[in-house]
């Protein structure tokens, strides 16, 4: 019976994760109202960062972390929390939140050539169909046909988010192949340092000192990113991943990109055309299929 409470209090809180992330991107590009694209991602990792280790110390989960983990909290930090985060918020100047948010989550289409490549993990017929599949997605929500290839911004929109992709799956690569010394909620408040100063860095580098329209939206924006959408959605992601199967997290947060296209629609007035709807459909098959295995054959 306990088992079963756990069990259902973390479907809750997978539910309430999807819903944070899906809102989450929303959010983020309302707050380029505001302030530059490397500040906003600044401004919403560092106070996160703080609470989390206030966090792990209150809870008697602070841990100095050993050499061996060092490679992966500076492989989460810099190509999760850095290298998508950044090149995201970048992105979402140029793109619709909607279209952002699919192509950020064509992330696990581009762990299956790259887990079988470097972590040997076998490339069956069913993953392949699925690549193929999520790939048409991508295709069909670019419509490089239609595409007008003379603006420099829509082009480099679509390349920053796709960049994402491939350095957030490249850290889930990593995070796989990683001999796990340290638990990864002690682990995270220090990717998040390693993120949030080189964020700061890169910002002051790239965007200088920031001019920040203060107001109470900006404040709220900047709290919900900052405390829902980062840090309280971490701390849920490690709860669910204790307490739920890896393959019912991962088919769970594919509600993302469907709860940020509501949003987007909902709050930004971005059209739900058919491309976008269709593509957002075939990517999600594709991962379904390149990341379960079947039931006849668990090896497939």
């Amino acid at each position: 019976m306990a088992e079963q409470k756990r069990r259902r209090g973390a479907l809750f809180l997978l539910a309430l994760l999807v819903l944070a992330w899906g809102v989450n991107w929303v959010i983020a590009k309302m707050s380029l109202q505001y302030v530059t694209p490397v500040w906003v991602t600044a401004l919403r990792l560092l106070p996160a960062c703080a609470l989390f280790f206030v966090l792990c110390l209150a809870t008697g989960r602070l841990r100095v972390p050993v050499k061996a983990d060092l490679p992966v909290i500076f492989s989460v930090g810099l190509l999760h929390m850095v290298g998508f985060s950044v090149l995201v918020s970048v992105g979402l100047q140029y793109l619709p939140a909607g279209k952002s948010i699919v192509l950020a989550y064509t992330s696990p289409l581009w762990v299956l050539p790259a887990a079988w490549f470097f972590l040997r993990e076998p490339l069956t017929v069913r993953k392949l169909l699925g690549m193929l599949i999520g790939l048409s997605g991508v295709v069909l929500i670019m419509q490089p046909g239609q595409m007008d290839w003379s603006d420099s911004n829509i082009v480099l929109g679509h390349a920053l988010v796709l960049a994402a992709a491939l350095f957030w799956a490249v850290s889930i690569v990593y995070g796989r192949a990683h001999k796990w010394v340290t638990p990864p909620f002690s682990l995270l408040p220090w990717q998040m340092l390693v993120g949030g100063l080189v964020q700061l860095i890169l910002a002051l580098i790239i965007e200088g000192v920031p001019h920040i329209e203060w107001s109470l939206e900006f404040c709220l924006l900047l709290g919900f990113n900052c405390l829902i959408g980062n840090g309280v959605a971490y701390w849920i992601m490690n709860l669910v991943s204790r307490d739920l199967p890896a393959g019912m997290v991962s088919m769970g947060l594919l509600g993302v990109p469907v709860i940020g296209l509501l949003c987007a629609s909902l709050f930004l007035g971005e059209t739900l055309g058919v491309p976008l709807l269709l593509s957002a459909v075939l990517i999600i098959v594709g991962i379904v299929l390149g990341t379960t295995a079947s039931k006849k054959n668990p090896q497939k």
